[in-house]
């Protein structure tokens, strides 16, 4: 019999390190909300899981108007200009 694990561990040297430019300072969140249903629960539970793991500044928490629309160009330059990781929720 032959097993194959599709999900092979990642090396420690692949691993990305979040990068700030801002010496000693907590990490400046982004949240895009993409209007689905129970994004704000999945929000709830990444803020508390990062917060647990690492101080964090500043959250900024945006959000699309509907699913199915990509978010406006001023939302995007937005999150830009005031987060260091964004995270966009698809949930349901």
């Amino acid at each position: 019999m032959k097993i194959i694990v599709p999900e092979a561990p990642t090396p420690a040297a692949q691993t990305p390190q979040v990068h700030r430019a801002r010496k000693g300072a907590g990490l400046r969140l982004g949240l895009l909300d993409n209007s689905k249903s129970n994004a704000d629960h999945l929000f709830n539970f990444l803020v508390d899981g990062i917060r647990a793991a690492m101080p964090i500044a500043s959250i900024v928490s945006l959000r699309k108007p509907h699913p199915s629309l990509a978010a406006d160009q001023s939302v995007i330059e937005q999150l830009a200009r005031e987060a260091d990781l964004v995270v966009s929720a698809m949930a349901d």
